[in-house]
This record gives C-alpha cells, sequence and structure tokens, in this order.
C-alpha cells in the first residue's frame, strides 16, 4: 500500500500540476479552440452574414518589392468579386515596382498607384503610404494586405465581405506562411498559428485586442472618425496592432476563418529578418490597452510553470522509485500534450497550413516564451528609439 500513499511534498507537487492543467485546458479550449469551433459553426450554417457585396478598396504599401506584385498582386486584381479597387502605394522603392505597376494598370483599369515623397518626416513611412492609399480610395470598406503576400482563393474578398454587416466597423482574417522547408521555416510557422490562435480566438470570445495588415478590414469612415494613427505617430509600427486595439469592441469586430478567406505569405529566408518584425511588433504591443496582454502573459507563466511542475514529479518519483507520482505527472502532462496536439492540428489542417506539429509541439512551446524574451532583451538593449518615427 505504500505505493499509494504521498507524503505532503509529493500531494501538493501533483496538486499544483492539476491546477496548471485546468488553467491551460481553459486556454485551449476556451480560447484557443475557437478558430476550429467557427468553423465547424460555418459548414453548418450556423453564422449570420449579410448577401449584399458593397463595394470596397484593397491597399496594399510596397517598398522593393518588383518580384512580389509581379507574382502576387493578380491573384488580387483577378478576385472574383463584383466592384472593388486596388490601390498600390510605391514607397521610395529603387527597384521596377514602378514599372511593373505601370504596366499592369494597363491591363487592369481598376488598379491605381501613388507614392510617397521622399520629404516626409514626422510619422513612419508605412503609415504615411497607408494614409495616402486610405485618403486616395473610393468606397468605405478597406481592406489590406501586404505585396509579398497571396490570397488562397478568388473568393478572399468575398468572403470577408460577407462580415460587412450594418453595425460592423472592423473585420479581421487569418493569415500564414506558405510552407518552407527547414526548422526555421516550421518554426516561423509555428509561431504564426499560435499567434493566430491567440488574438482571433480572443476576437471570437468578444474580446478583441489586435489585427495584423496582412489580412485586415475597417472602414474608412472610422478610420476618420478615430483620427487614424494620430494616438502613435511617434512609432514607427502600430498601423494594425495597435490602431485596432485601441478601436475595436466586442459589438463592431467580426472574424473571418474560411480557408478560402486565408492570406499567404512567402516564407522568411533569414531568421534576421523574422526576428526584426518580432521585435518590431513588441515594441507596439506595450502600448496595448485592456487586460489581454496581461491574460495571455499568465498563460505563459502557467504553461512555464506547468513543464517545471510536470518534469519535477517525474523526475522525483523516479528518484524515489514512486512510480505512481511519476506516472500521474506523465498522465497530467500527456491530458494537456493531447488537448493541445488536437487543437493546434486541427486548426492548421482547416487553415490550408499543410503542417504537422506533434514530436516538435513541446520543443515549439517552450521555445516560444523563451524566444519571446530573448526579443525583448534584444529590443531593451538597442533602446527604444530605434522602434520611434523617424
Amino acid at each position: 500500500m505504500e505505493a499509494f500513499t504521498f507524503n505532503t511534498f509529493e500531494l501538493i507537487l501533483l496538486s499544483a500540476a492539476g491546477v496548471l492543467l485546468v488553467i491551460q485546458l481553459f486556454y485551449y479550449l476556451g480560447i484557443y479552440n475557437r478558430i476550429h469551433t467557427r468553423n465547424i459553426a460555418d459548414k453548418k450554417n450556423e453564422l449570420h452574414f449579410t448577401k449584399e457585396l458593397p463595394p470596397l478598396s484593397v491597399i496594399i504599401c510596397a517598398r522593393n518589392e518588383s518580384a512580389n506584385l509581379r507574382q502576387f498582386l493578380p491573384a488580387i486584381l483577378e478576385q472574383d468579386y463584383p466592384q472593388f479597387e486596388v490601390i498600390v502605394i510605391n514607397d521610395g522603392s529603387t527597384d521596377e515596382s514602378e514599372e511593373v505597376l505601370s504596366t499592369f494598370e494597363e491591363k487592369y483599369q481598376h488598379l491605381y498607384h501613388s507614392f510617397t515623397p521622399e520629404s516626409a518626416r514626422y510619422i513612419s513611412r508605412k503609415k504615411l503610404a497607408l494614409t495616402l492609399g486610405i485618403k486616395a480610395s473610393k468606397y468605405d470598406w478597406l481592406v489590406f494586405t501586404e505585396a509579398n503576400c497571396q490570397p488562397a482563393s478568388n473568393q478572399w474578398l468575398r468572403l470577408m465581405a460577407r462580415n460587412f454587416t450594418p453595425h460592423t466597423q472592423i473585420v479581421l482574417g487569418y493569415s500564414g506562411y506558405e510552407r518552407g522547408k527547414g526548422w526555421l521555416h516550421k518554426r516561423i510557422s509555428f509561431d504564426a498559428l499560435f499567434t493566430s490562435l491567440r488574438y482571433l480566438g480572443f476576437a471570437l470570445a468578444g474580446k478583441p485586442y489586435m489585427g495584423l495588415g496582412r489580412n485586415l478590414a475597417y472602414r474608412k469612415e472610422m478610420f476618420f472618425k478615430e483620427k487614424g494613427y494620430s494616438t502613435h505617430l511617434n512609432l514607427q509600427r502600430g498601423e494594425d496592432d495597435l490602431f485596432i486595439n485601441q478601436i475595436a469592441t466586442p459589438d463592431n469586430t467580426r472574424v473571418e476563418t474560411n480557408s478560402n478567406a486565408v492570406i499567404r505569405m512567402q516564407p522568411v529566408e533569414r531568421y534576421k529578418d523574422w526576428k526584426e518584425e518580432k521585435v518590431s511588433y513588441m515594441a507596439t504591443a506595450r502600448y496595448f490597452k485592456g487586460g489581454q496582454r496581461y491574460f495571455l502573459g499568465f498563460e505563459t507563466f502557467s504553461r512555464l510553470l506547468f513543464y517545471a511542475v510536470c518534469i519535477a514529479g517525474i523526475v522525483f518519483g523516479i528518484l524515489n522509485f514512486h512510480w505512481l507520482v511519476a506516472g500521474i505527472a506523465l498522465f497530467i502532462w500527456l491530458i494537456r500534450y493531447i488537448t493541445q496536439a488536437i487543437v493546434i492540428n486541427k486548426t492548421a489542417t482547416e487553415q490550408g497550413d499543410n503542417r504537422h506539429y506533434y514530436f516538435s509541439l513541446p520543443v515549439f512551446d517552450l521555445l516560444q516564451p523563451l524566444q519571446t524574451l530573448k526579443f525583448k532583451l534584444y529590443r531593451f538593449y538597442r533602446g527604444k528609439g530605434d522602434f520611434m518615427r523617424r
């Protein structure tokens, strides 16, 4: 019977593991699984959409993106949508972007392009470019994406527009990376997937806190009513995540997760480029209002503590030949792992990720908060000035 008795330390260890498991299951089943449940509801026709397809403007900021414009812009210009325009703002490109855009304008009558003045100061160039595009647009509904992105189908705009109900001001869309080879690409794809699980999951739970400019729509009227990017002109970034954080509410925000409305980005080839992108977003995240950022921080903290407690229970049980303690600790860890694997892989498959995360999942699960800490330290030592306007 000694195998079924526990000392005080073992009881505390296993109880802590159980409590942390409940917390983690709440996040995965209550927040991160919402993309999957939303997709199921969509297939069962349980969601309400508008049948109207209002005219809209697609706005893209491009800097030295001639190759990407040549490859991906036609997929946007050839969307199956009754009335729309595409506005590309050439942000001081020194490559062949101007020639590519001029050539496309001859073929596509609904394509327009302009440029940002080289003398622009006192505002980030991207925010200026987007503001110019918004001012030049003819329609109230604005849809944003990037030059290195491609819609999963020609139904992207229709699927985004079905959310343009009378009370909707913002529509958040799903975005991910095209599949690339190697460990870095898989790591970056997982990070993008997990980011989507978080911010889209919270939005579907009625707590929107950010958006990504790769797949995003909002009303032009609202942009000017909220004075555009005026509250964070001192930052280089924030044109998508911080702007949405300041204006999104449970009543004015909807989410589109249909696989045909996914936006795919080209794989990042260099770790340095991905790091710079992540650090730039971290520079704006500290200005987020609302409690979601702390709620997410608590998930990360409880995750790391969960691993520590489970590993401690397994090691302690093995070293003391108390196999029941080790077995219970391992069983608790497996419950979370199986739940996590189901949620993440189902969502990845539904969103066209074409990747599976099984053996790599615990590694990425631990790497994600550690790399976040590393990037924060990198940003701290670089200084805030690198992320302010120039």
